[in-house]
């Protein structure tokens, strides 16, 4: 169950990740407008994305991706609002190596991701607040009943920067950090709520975002 929760982790982490991604997208619509739709002082492009996260509890990594990330640039005052799309991410590994363990996590965005472009250097930060939720678990093939309100009682905060060698036009690296907040409300009278944060809260957390080329939206 702990790898599980840790998949949950790793996709929340994913969307923050995605903020920063958009970031450079809208840097992009600043110096490479035939890419993106325009409307006055805003441009809004779509990037493919994919990646990866390490959670550090169970010292695992999970991939990400592949997925959208959709993002809105103020071209008058630098910043940005973004929003990323994302499959259902599913972490199977062997718990004391023996017993396997699967679990399916998404991301619930909290709020709008925002950031900054650094429209000299193409540079991009961004905050990303993600709920994370855990919607199936299975442990030695047999279903454990996590209901449908096992999350984390307060949003993942995500931050990202784009990395050297990052380009506004062709896209890049993003990398971030964060924390995975307790969870409660994970099956009966949330009785699985502190073995699932036992496993996956605490800080340490990684993720990796890989931006491709920017296509209109």
């Amino acid at each position: 169950m702990d790898r599980l929760t840790r998949s949950r982790g790793v996709r929340a982490v994913t969307v923050p990740a995605a903020v920063g991604l958009l970031a450079a997208a809208a840097v992009i619509a600043t110096q490479a407008p035939q890419a993106a739709a325009s409307s006055g002082n805003t441009v809004t492009v779509a990037y493919p994305v994919h990646g990866s996260t390490y959670l550090d509890v169970p010292n695992t990594t999970v991939s990400l991706g592949p997925g959208t990330l959709s993002t809105t640039l103020n071209l008058k005052t630098a910043t940005l609002t973004a929003n990323l799309t994302l499959p259902p991410a599913t972490v199977s590994f062997r718990e004391f190596g023996l017993i396997p363990v699967s679990a399916t996590t998404e991301f619930i965005q909290a709020a709008a991701t925002t950031g900054k472009v650094n429209v000299n250097t193409g540079a991009v930060t961004s905050t990303s607040k993600i709920i994370l939720k855990i919607t199936r678990m299975s442990v030695a093939g047999l279903p454990v009943p996590v209901g449908g309100s096992c999350e984390s009682a307060t949003p993942a905060v995500i931050t990202a920067t784009s990395r050297p060698g990052f380009s506004v036009v062709a896209g890049g690296k993003l990398t971030g950090t964060y924390t995975v907040p307790p969870f409660s409300g994970c099956g009966l009278a949330g009785l699985l709520s502190p073995l699932i944060n036992e496993s996956i809260a605490g800080p340490g957390n990684t993720i990796t975002l890989i931006l491709g080329a920017a296509k209109t939206a």
